[in-house]
């Protein structure tokens, strides 16, 4: 229990953890209101009554995560100047501005919209009432852009130089489009879409299931998988090149990764390593399971290596990440998930083609509608993964190559951080539950469709066709 004395371990369980907590929230918000904007265009266009009440109905799950994660995201931030002041002292010049973005571009473009979005769809015209829609979504997305730039310029520093161990902007676009960036932010932002994607297929197909509101589900099921026929593998590729560039900018990483104690020369092949139980100790792995020619392939798809790689050792212990384990399996988690959604999708798409997925005829589906229902939150855990991966593998560097996270803690009293942390610990466990509570309690009741279309979105002499109610359904005493 040494750590617990350890002031600099602390400051890091303690990002770490409200790290984790708020990452669960964004995840959902970036990537249902992209959805929210496809069902209400599909209103817009068709003004069909089912795209509306699917536009009500998630719209709800959407401002609980939001507001969650605006709770959870301002401690976070915080700590920045409380349990991390030396590393803001000396990169703020660039990383606080990009967080100062992140806030006044992309917050608050979201949170001034959100009032229409919510509250608008009797007072605005059904255009103005979704271009609001379209402005909240970007915002998120916007956000998504400003933290992935600050945290990829942490990966991959650029456009200035530390001098005195101050970070000096030479070059602010460049510092920008750092190298990791482009491929950090299109990995993050399929990370979210395709999350969000089986968290609502995963709801439709808990409401088929029960055979309740089965084809108005239907119809956000399939909405979702044809989306996921293009997210899916997209992801998946853009995977492989952000390995490729944790391989060219940070070889330590990759070797963490595939728990690599030794130096490959180019020209040769390797084994790849499915399981194994690496050791900081022996600097080996004392198990290992083997795909023979493996590592080949998943680098560069042939068995043998074009550039030699580098084992652990070749770093001192001082400059090489620690938890190897960590790293090891949170990335075999990730890559993992993402081949098992595109797996659940492509047996999806099979089953759309046989014309299993109608309305009469998906609720008897039932592993396929169970899978879906399993894989809704594998998303979540494949993207914390993702992140233990980048930030874990980063160390023992803030700035990689340039700061240590050893330096740039607070001098504080590890008495006090242990107190925050445990408070953290308590409050984001009491927010987690209620939040779980609240989810359950929209979903239970499920949606309104018996919720009028609004009056401003009425055009004379054009008739709104009826919403599709459940077969054997009593209409309630106002229908009669």
């Amino acid at each position: 229990m040494e750590f617990l004395s350890d002031a600099v371990v602390l400051s890091r369980m303690q990002f770490a953890l409200t790290a984790i907590f708020h990452m669960l929230w964004p995840v959902l918000t970036t990537g249902m209101a992209i959805y929210l904007v496809i069902v209400e265009g599909l209103w817009v266009k068709t003004r069909k009554p089912e795209y509306y009440h699917h536009a009500r109905f998630w719209s709800k799950l959407y401002v609980l995560n939001f507001g969650i994660g605006v709770a959870s995201g301002l401690p976070m931030e915080f700590q920045f100047g409380t349990n991390w002041a030396p590393f803001s002292e000396a990169v703020g010049d660039f990383f606080g501005s990009i967080l100062g973005f992140e806030a006044s571009m992309a917050f608050m473009l979201e949170a001034g919209f959100l009032g229409i979005m919510l509250f608008g769809w009797s007072r605005v015209p059904p255009i103005v009432h979704y271009l609001a829609t379209i402005m909240v979504a970007f915002g998120a997305n916007l956000s998504t852009f400003w933290i992935l730039v600050a945290n990829s310029w942490l990966q991959t520093p650029a456009g200035g130089d530390f001098i005195n161990g101050k970070f000096v902007v030479a070059d602010y676009f460049q510092a920008i489009l750092n190298p990791f960036m482009v491929n950090s932010v299109l990995h993050m932002f399929f990370a979210t879409l395709e999350t969000s994607l089986f968290v609502i297929g995963g709801i439709s197909a808990w409401y088929m299931l029960k055979r309740r509101h089965t084809a108005f589900f239907a119809m956000s099921f399939k909405i979702v998988l044809a989306a996921a026929i293009a997210v899916t593998p997209i992801q998946i590729a853009i995977g492989h090149l952000s390995a490729e560039q944790v391989r060219h900018y940070q070889p330590s990483k990759l070797a963490a990764m595939e728990a690599q104690w030794e130096d490959i020369p180019a020209g040769s092949t390797a084994d790849w390593s499915l399981v194994s139980l690496p050791s900081n100790k022996t600097e080996s792995n004392r198990f290992e399971i083997k795909v023979p020619q493996g590592l080949g392939y998943v680098l560069e798809f042939k068995s043998t290596l074009s550039e030699p790689i580098r084992g652990l050792k070749s770093w001192s212990q001082r400059d090489r990440p620690h938890a190897i384990g960590l790293i090891y399996y949170a990335f075999r988690i990730m890559s993992g998930i993402g081949f098992a959604l595109a797996g659940l999708m492509l047996v999806s798409v099979v089953q759309w083609l046989r014309g299993k997925l109608v309305a009469g005829a998906i609720a008897d589906q039932k592993w396929l509608l169970r899978g879906w229902l399993f894989a809704a939150p594998l998303g979540y855990i494949a993207v914390e993964s993702g992140w233990i991966v980048r930030c874990v593998g980063r160390q023992p560097w803030t700035v990689y190559g340039e700061l240590r996270t050893a330096d740039m803690a607070s001098n504080l009293p590890a008495g006090e951080i242990l107190a925050s942390l445990t408070g953290f610990a308590v409050l984001y466990s009491v927010l987690f539950v209620t939040t779980l509570y609240f989810a359950s309690r929209i979903i239970v009741k499920g949606p309104n469709l018996e919720l009028p279309i609004p009056a401003v979105a009425l055009k004379p002499g054009v008739e709104i066709e009826p919403a599709d109610h459940e077969p054997n359904r009593r209409p309630t005493e106002a229908q009669q």
